[in-house]
């Protein structure tokens, strides 16, 4: 089965049904696979070599689930692109990863114009979301509409295998910038069968998706496992919890993702009560721990409510899930592996550990990245002998068979579900002249679970205030990875090899925790 199927099949069985709600604009399973095979064919007519690369940029819009499926029934690989990159972080990835042709929502059209000197390789810009596409300069800006005029709408003729890639998301990049992670179609098709297997959803639910589509959990996990299913999938453009209280009411939705980040905001909104949300029965959720503070609020909020927490990541999909019957038994644990996938505890040189003993956490299957685009050393660094992908994560199985998770190699921040790399701000702020020395650490937040933090050392006859390296941040970093603290200090402790003692920094801010 490949990536297409997933929509083609249930567009076969549920014609009629409605697959997709944005806003006002709603498509039935047949109207949805019928554009998504516009697009392929009019992609496949227009770029001849097999697995170009096609980027997208946008929020959950109406358009992107027709986008990411036409793509994957043509044979070629869309970039996921966060909306959350800076300017810089954008050039550099539509340019690292060969992107010649990218779809865009209306909203960021300015983005990209400002951007287009910086993009000489980029051609083609196909827009979606309005009709009002400004100033085309030079390049061949069309909206979605006139790319697709006169495609067939029948099921594109080509032929991919289920090893070949189809899309390429980006995790937070140790070198600077966010990494390209390449999957292949069985990667992401298995990911939806475990979901159909093991989420605690049906046919008649409609799951609402709010979390970011460039995301895995959103896309990959959530939404194609609601397609393959038949489900009625309610799109959430821009995070709200208002607007989400609001989706469930009115759309009656039952079911959802979240980021723990994204429940509490839920959860502490005014306009919360257990009357507006009685329809939601189900929340999966996941991409960031969960305090047992947090996990007892959910709880006393919506007793009734189905909870199961899972753990994934984009070089390796959906890989552990705890069913609600663990929610309280077994609150540290990210849950048990997935029936059809291999896990396990090594040591440093590779050899597998036992229950109770704590070392890497790796997995291997048809379920694990191809590689990093273009980066054949980072690729072969993240595997081990025998096909073993690590994780990054330090843990250990218990008798039960569940994981826990209880450190992260490379000291990465997670902040409301989003992974952050210390190294890539510490580039930054030692890129800054008057600093001499610093470190980055994650900080304790109720809100956020993590916020990035810095300890700091100027040269002698420099100065600059807290503010000032944080705005000079901003100018180089997505806004959500810019410190939010940062101390100046006149000494950071090191090992005797001279790397930074992290955990010795970060022990006045995590005592209480």
């Amino acid at each position: 089965m490949l990536i297409g199927d997933l929509l083609k099949n249930s567009a076969k069985e549920y014609p009629n049904k409605i697959a997709i709600v944005e806003g006002d604009n709603v498509a039935t399973f047949g109207e949805l696979n019928q554009v998504a095979n516009q697009i392929a064919n009019t992609v496949i007519q227009k770029k001849i070599k097999k697995q170009f690369n096609i980027g997208i940029l946008s929020a959950n819009y109406f358009e992107y689930p027709a986008i990411y499926f036409g793509i994957a029934k043509s044979g070629h690989v869309l970039a996921h692109l966060s909306t959350r990159f800076s300017n810089t972080e954008l050039t550099h990835v539509i340019n690292d990863t060969d992107i010649t042709l990218i779809f865009i929502h209306i909203s960021v059209l300015p983005q990209i114009e400002e951007l287009l000197r910086y993009l000489p390789n980029l051609q083609d810009i196909i827009v979606f979301g309005g009709d009002n596409l400004g100033n085309q300069n030079s390049k061949n800006i069309l909206s979605l509409n006139e790319f697709i005029s006169g495609s067939s709408t029948g099921e594109p003729i080509i032929d991919i295998e289920i090893q070949d890639p189809f899309a390429i998301t980006f995790t937070g990049g140790t070198t600077g910038f966010p990494k390209g992670v390449v999957v292949s179609h069985a990667s992401r098709v298995i990911a939806s069968v475990r979901g159909e297997r093991e989420y605690d959803i049906s046919n008649s639910d409609i799951n609402c998706c709010s979390t970011p589509f460039f995301h895995i959990a959103g896309l990959f996990v959530w939404f194609q496992t609601s397609i393959k299913m038949g489900c009625t999938s309610v799109l959430l453009a821009k995070w709200d919890p208002a607007e989400f209280i609001d989706l469930i009411e009115n759309q009656s939705v039952t079911s959802a993702f979240l980021v723990p980040t994204q429940i509490s905001s839920v959860l502490a909104n005014p306009d919360f009560s257990r009357a507006r949300v009685k329809n939601w029965r189900y929340c999966n959720y996941g991409g960031a721990p969960t305090s047992a503070a947090q996990l007892e609020i959910m709880l006393d909020k919506l007793p009734d409510l189905v909870w199961e927490d899972q753990y994934g990541q984009s070089e390796a999909g959906n890989l552990t899930v705890r069913p609600k019957e663990f929610i309280l038994s077994k609150a540290k644990s990210v849950g048990r592996p997935f029936q059809d996938l291999e896990m396990a505890i090594v040591d440093n040189d590779g050899n597998e550990l036992c229950h109770g003993e704590r070392g890497e956490v790796v997995t291997k299957g048809v379920h694990t990245m191809l590689g990093y685009y273009n980066d054949p050393k980072q690729t072969s660094d993240a595997f081990i002998k025998n096909g073993w992908l690590k994780t990054g994560d330090i843990g250990y199985f218990d008798e039960d068979g569940f994981l826990f998770l209880v450190d992260r190699s490379k000291d990465m921040i997670i902040s409301g579900g989003e992974n952050i790399y210390p190294t890539e701000i510490e580039s930054v702020i030692y890129s800054h002249p008057a600093v001499f020395e610093c470190a980055v650490f994650g900080i304790p937040d109720d809100e956020w679970g993590e916020l990035p933090a810095a300890h700091v050392i100027l040269v002698a006859d420099k100065f600059v205030t807290e503010q000032g390296l944080i705005d000079y941040c901003l100018t180089k970093l997505a806004r959500y990875k810019r410190p939010r603290l940062i101390k100046f200090v006149d000494f950071i402790p090191k090992t005797a090899i001279g790397k930074f003692q992290k955990n010795l920094i970060k022990t006045e801010y995590w005592v209480d925790k």
